[in-house]
């Protein structure tokens, strides 16, 4: 059969002065069975003005609701590129550029290396670059903390989500080719400036993306090197296995409502749980790290490997 979801796609350049809106085309569906839907969505052409400066490996995306903004982590080369490339940038809600090096590694006291998962408390926004947590006003870009986990082997901290007594549980991708077990994959803990492993589990199968899930008052993680979706809570000695996604796993997010969305590189696609149904939504190259911006009901998601970050209308419950 064939559906028209009322998606609509907003690509937003920061070369260009506002952001592009232009309506996907229909969406083929195939039934696999009851439970696993796979839905096409073709994306819109690329703006005829190309890009030539912006965003840099955009590798995650948080959305602030109290300042109503995006932040974008980006990577600028990684953390083997030469100088302080690395920088986050602040964006309106309609996805055009406010600031983009709002905070820049090299400036006003600023280190970033790699930076990738990011996660708000209060005014803090928190950043997990290489092997250490950093800490800077959310409203001035200020530094106002880095707790470092090098200590404590930390290799390639990936993305970081709070829990409720606002304690940060942060995960930790790899390298899992280490010999000694302390490099193997892990689960940070930083509460009151102080770091710990919460977790250390073979199963973790090197953790990327990571929710808090209010629901189950519990964390959802998922994978690279695996596809399984993970729920752990803090205290537990292990993780246990809920579902199944994709492997090359970047981003997940837990909605108020139930569902759970994923993004997989590997599959260049939306992965989303609604209950007992399962579908794919196809169609970005490298979506990395989203977020879910909770006053429109949209995903702002970072292509990584084209320097953009797209808007999509939320997938709908059921395809």
């Amino acid at each position: 059969m064939t559906v028209a979801p009322p998606y609509r796609l907003l690509i937003c350049v920061p070369a260009l002065v506002a952001c592009t809106v232009k309506d996907t085309r229909k969406a083929a569906v195939d039934s696999v069975d009851a439970a696993k839907r796979e839905t096409t969505l073709a994306h819109a052409p690329a703006p005829a003005m190309p890009a030539t400066r912006g965003f840099r490996q955009p590798q995650s995306v948080r959305y602030d609701s109290a300042l109503d903004v995006f932040f974008v982590s980006n990577m600028g080369g990684g953390a083997a590129a030469p100088g302080d490339s690395a920088f986050i940038s602040r964006l309106r809600p309609d996805g055009t550029i406010d600031s983009l090096r709002f905070i820049a590694g090299g400036r006003g006291g600023v280190v970033l290396r790699a930076p990738r998962g990011l996660a708000i408390t209060g005014d803090t926004l928190w950043v997990a670059d290489v092997d250490a947590v950093r800490g800077f006003h959310k409203g001035t870009g200020a530094p106002v903390a880095t707790v470092d986990l090098k200590a404590l082997g930390a290799a390639l901290l990936s993305d970081l989500a709070a829990a409720p007594d606002g304690a940060l549980y942060i995960t930790d991708a790899g390298p899992r080719q280490h010999s000694d077990a302390k490099h193997g994959d892990r689960v940070f803990k930083v509460a009151g400036r102080r770091a710990s492993v919460a977790l250390h589990s073979d199963s973790l199968g090197s953790p990327t993306g990571i929710a808090w899930d209010a629901r189950g008052k519990r964390f959802i993680i998922v994978q690279w090197d695996g596809a399984r979706i993970l729920a752990w809570r803090p205290g537990d000695a292990q993780p246990r296995t809920i579902g199944f996604g994709a492997n090359q796993a970047g981003g997940v997010e837990m909605l108020a409502d139930g569902r759970l969305i994923l993004t997989s590189r590997a599959q260049h696609a939306l992965i989303v749980h609604a209950g007992p149904d399962e579908y794919t939504v196809r169609g970005f190259s490298a979506p990395a790290d989203f977020a879910v911006d909770t006053r429109r009901g949209r995903l702002a998601i970072p292509i990584l490997d084209q320097d953009r970050v797209e808007f999509w209308a939320l997938p709908p419950l059921h395809p």
